[in-house]
């Protein structure tokens, strides 16, 4: 087995670097039914992890393992949206609430992505910075960073106490007017 050390994308400890190595390997399928594939080996130190593929055979080492590694970017996805829009806090018993959370969840994250990709066209990064800073990559405008810019550019109007508790006793009024309502029509939850 040939090892190729193969540098993937720049991380914030410098550029991404790994050794990797393939071979073609038969599994054999639920169906007993016998597949060639490659068995991708990407080795870290000591580390070392396995990832089963269906790329053609002229596919090339490099882009096998740009795919492989692509995974680091979804996973940030994920964990943007738990910790800058609050899919980790969402509770739902139906799951109408649900689908409404993620399509509002989405919609959030899809406006975030265009706001950074429109920032990144409007705003060059400046080559002197690079020197300035020694890198070879600045870093890109985070979700946080889109988040701040927007409570900054549209801040939440603060109610003063006398307008928090009217806000409260309108909320209860509303609740316990459609509780009744609902008992008087004998319709369940």
């Amino acid at each position: 087995m040939i090892w190729q050390a193969i540098t993937l994308r720049p991380s914030e400890r410098g550029m991404l670097q790994a050794d990797f190595a393939r071979c073609r390997v038969w599994t054999v399928r639920d169906d007993y039914r016998v597949v060639e594939e490659w068995l991708l080996i990407r080795r870290d130190g000591q580390r070392h992890t396995y990832t089963l593929s269906n790329a053609p055979l002229d596919t090339p080492l490099v882009t096998m393992a740009q795919r492989k590694s692509a995974r680091y970017f979804i996973e940030r996805s994920n964990q943007d949206v738990k910790t800058e829009l609050g899919w980790d806090e969402f509770q739902a018993l139906k799951l109408r609430a649900w689908e409404h959370h993620l399509a509002l969840t989405i919609l959030a994250s899809w406006f975030i992505t265009e706001t950074r990709l429109d920032w990144s066209r409007r705003f060059a990064r400046d080559p002197e910075l690079l020197a300035h800073y020694e890198v070879e990559v600045l870093p890109a405008l985070s979700m946080a960073n889109v988040r701040a810019m927007l409570t900054a550019a549209m801040p939440l109007p603060q109610m003063s106490p006398e307008e928090a508790t009217y806000l409260v006793v309108k909320h209860l009024d509303n609740r316990t007017r459609s509780r009744k309502s609902r008992l008087r029509s004998g319709s369940s939850p």
